[in-house]
């Protein structure tokens, strides 16, 4: 009942293993029509965004509602969700509030987005939020989870058993049967200079590093994205991230740009105008004829 090309059920994991890119957008919390419109689009993933709107548990519940559609699970004869759902989270990494991960990892979304991901500690925390304390003998127990132990209503939602929820509900790729993304913002400039040793505290398997553009902007004392300082900046952050083996991803992506992000290695595509399809299906022909070509 999993994907039926790679066995997961995280779709964008899918996609990651596989060397290709993954697309998405955001959507409001709440909104019906939203969450059908999200689950019906081209995308891989969606981010319910609940860093710069209200953090309501019952809205996010409402949106994971309208996202499942009962005729697809069928034609599909698949519980893996073809379009995930992600959330960002309103606590900044410095913060570690853990609470939050587990409020929204509890309603059954398959990945968190936290912002202001800065130092190494803030990483660290990040996924100590999002892992349960792994099994006796588990060769991959750092850093040790510390979510507590409530998975009933996820487990329902992603239509498993609570034993099956437990061991698959884990941070990729730190367990490399995980099925919980994470996307680490890199959007200070303070993450940018700290981004080796961010990426040394977590082994290199943060899951995504989302290279921010306009919060770095602003932490770097300009008001627009376009500068060649910001480029410089978000360049150094995409080369670290590419010498490591990280996968990397920007939120910045228009039809303009596609192409350039998808040569310089971002692989977690996020349009600025979510609606304007065009973006998504320029860069889904760029990236065939890319693996094509290989």
């Amino acid at each position: 009942m999993t994907d039926a090309r790679s066995g997961r059920l995280n779709p964008v994991i899918a996609r990651l293993e596989r060397g290709e890119p993954a697309f998405g957008c955001f959507i409001q919390g709440g909104s019906a029509p939203d969450a059908m419109w999200g689950s019906g689009s081209p995308y891989d993933f969606v981010v319910i965004e609940m860093e710069h709107g209200p953090f309501n548990v019952t809205d996010l519940r409402l949106t994971l509602q309208f996202m499942l559609n009962r005729r697809e699970i069928a034609e599909r004869a698949s519980i893996a969700p073809r379009v995930a759902p992600l959330v960002r989270v309103p606590v900044n990494g410095r913060e570690q509030a853990q609470w939050v991960a587990k409020q929204v990892l509890d309603q059954g979304v398959y990945g968190i987005v936290f912002p202001m991901i800065n130092t190494p500690e803030d990483a660290v925390a990040a996924l100590r939020a999002c892992r349960y304390a792994q099994a006796l003998g588990a060769a991959d127990r750092e850093p040790v989870g510390q979510r507590g132990h409530s998975p009933s209503g996820a487990s329902r939602y992603w239509g498993l058993s609570i034993l099956d929820y437990t061991d698959k509900a884990d941070v990729w790729p730190l367990d490399p049967d995980g099925e919980i993304l994470l996307a680490l913002q890199c959007e200070h400039i303070e993450a940018v200079e700290n981004l080796p040793r961010i990426l040394d505290a977590v082994d290199n398997k943060p899951g995504i590093v989302l290279i921010s553009e306009k919060d770095l902007s602003v932490s770097m004392g300009y008001r627009s994205l376009y500068t060649p300082e910001v480029a410089q900046a978000v360049h150094h952050a995409a080369t670290v991230c590419r010498e490591r083996g990280v996968p990397f991803g920007s939120p910045q992506v228009t039809t303009e740009n596609v192409a350039q992000r998808l040569e310089d290695g971002f692989r977690f595509l996020m349009p600025l105008d979510p609606r304007n399809l065009e973006t998504v299906r320029r860069g889904r022909e760029l990236a065939a004829a890319s693996s094509a070509g290989r």
